[in-house]
């Protein structure tokens, strides 16, 4: 995996006219209203421009001009009005940064102007976003090659932070680990594949690493994983446990936090075989585990004062004769027995053993990532995803702090009456029903069993981890939400709890 090699320059001042000219490419971004006190050397020409164009609202879409200048400057330009929520912020520098990058720019200038100071911070934060997600190199395997400039150096003008924006640019790594992992595929990222890619960056953060494999789950009476893994030919699948520690010892007594992530690197839908339509794309099916290991990523690079693991559930859902099937009985770690209904709900047996053996350890939270159900997406769109929890209390933080991140979340109810769906005649618990509507809501129902010890649990169905055209600051389809959620969760969502 590569990381992203975008320099970052701040200038406190405002352009001169010969620093408009020294850059061919600008995103400049000024508000709607308000237009005294704006210092940049050709705004009014901007506004001007904009005006014969008919432009009455605020801008949800670039103005690009050039500038009537020896050089022909190019401007990406919005105007804008202030407080403009965070996910339309970002979709608008999403657009504006995409303009030098298609113009095949190594570099581009920023000018945020005539807002109050925080709010220009703001705003200059979410290109900066926008710029690390568009300079991630993403895999290709194009017999040609890619030879296209890659964006490497962007400077900022009216806003000189002192944190560096570094809290962005960790962010940006640990979602282009997420996107790069979960756009290889599967003949390219096996779960053994899998592993190797996570011992390298194990190493190279100094995390401790344990691989429990098919052996050590069978010792440790892990059926429900090892049900959707025996599938597979190879021998492969196994759950990875990743520990971080804060250097110089972290805050005193902070709980651990554990991060816990599906990892189906191919799912086929197993006996219930999927159709080619709903097949087509399941390499991405370990993208919650990604998530996880991009989020871990992310808060070892800002020296996170908590303690931090990691829980990883590698596999493949093949079909095959030694495959799963519709009415088996299997138990899980923690004992409970599983009634299989569809082999196609495979993610929540393969997080179940997974969530109990993390909860195990009493962590104070523990947040899971998946792509878990088609009934997320019907229910939300690809815009959202959706958000569980058993506690009641944290629901209204949650929410907010998808709209102060903007990769936005919405909750669903998890009252005990839903369980009676998931009610079996032979088995503790059903996997899943064979009634339609309520998937998503029947598999938080059915995770949280496993979750142990009272543990505060937070569930994240990323029916968000794919959008056509890019999401928020995400230029690509892959989307690699979570990351910027879950940082910003536990840096600010939960510091009032």
């Amino acid at each position: 995996m590569q990381g992203i090699a975008l320099k970052l320059r701040q200038h406190a001042g405002w352009p001169a006219e010969t620093d408009v000219e020294k850059y061919a490419d600008w995103v400049v971004i000024l508000p709607f209203e308000a237009r005294r006190g704006v210092r940049f050397p050709s705004a009014d020409l901007l506004y001007q421009r904009r005006a014969r164009l008919g432009r009455k609202e605020p801008d949800t879409e670039p103005f690009i001009t050039e500038l009537p200048n020896e050089n022909g400057t190019r401007v990406a330009f919005a105007s804008i009005k202030p407080r403009l929520g965070q996910f339309e912020l970002l979709t608008l520098a999403r657009k504006l940064v995409a303009v030098p990058v298609r113009n095949k720019a190594e570099k581009f200038a920023v000018a945020v102007a005539g807002f109050p100071a925080r709010e220009c911070e703001r705003i200059a934060e979410a290109v900066i976003a926008a710029a690390y997600a568009a300079a991630a190199q993403m895999p290709s395997f194009k017999s040609k090659g890619d030879d296209k400039p890659r964006l490497r150096a962007v400077e900022l003008f009216g806003v000189r932070a002192p944190h560096g924006f570094g809290r962005t640019a960790a962010e940006a790594e640990g979602n282009a680990i997420a996107r790069q992992l979960s756009l290889l595929p599967s003949n390219m990222l096996t779960p053994a594949d899998y592993l190797k890619a996570i011992r390298r960056i194990a190493r190279e953060n100094h995390w401790k690493l344990e691989f429990h494999d098919m052996k050590s789950l069978a010792h440790m009476k892990a059926g429900a994983f090892l049900a959707v893994a025996q599938g597979s030919p190879t021998a492969d699948a196994g759950i990875v446990r990743l520990r971080y520690q804060p250097r110089g010892g972290g805050q005193r007594g902070a709980a651990k936090v554990a991060l816990v992530g599906k990892g189906i690197c191919f799912d086929t839908g197993g006996v219930n075989l999927k159709t080619a339509r709903t097949m087509y794309n399941m390499h991405q099916d370990m993208q919650g585990s990604a998530v996880a290991l991009g989020t871990l990523l992310a808060l070892t690079k800002l020296n996170y004062r908590h303690p931090a693991e990691a829980w990883l559930a590698l596999a493949m859902n093949h079909i095959g004769p030694k495959s799963y099937k519709p009415n088996d009985v299997i138990a899980a770690c923690d004992g409970t027995t599983i009634e299989v209904i569809d082999t196609d709900a495979e993610g929540r047996m393969v997080l179940a053993d997974t969530l109990a053996l993390a909860s195990r350890g009493k962590p104070g939270l523990i947040i899971d990532f998946a792509t878990l159900t088609g009934a997320c997406v019907h229910a939300l769109g690809r815009a959202y995803s959706g958000i569980f929890t058993n506690r009641e209390d944290l629901v209204p933080r949650l929410v907010r702090n998808g709209r102060t991140s903007g990769e936005r979340v919405w909750p669903f109810p998890m009252d005990a009456d839903y369980d009676e769906a998931l009610r079996s005649d032979i088995a503790d618990v059903k996997q899943c029903s064979t009634e339609s509507g309520t998937d998503q809501i029947l598999a938080a129902r059915f995770l949280q069993r496993f979750v142990k010890n009272d543990v505060p649990w937070v569930h994240i169905d990323l029916s968000a981890a794919r959008s056509k055209n890019g999401l928020a600051h995400i230029p690509t389809e892959t989307t690699g939400f979570g990351v910027r959620y879950a940082v910003s969760l536990l840096l600010d969502g939960l510091a009032d709890s």
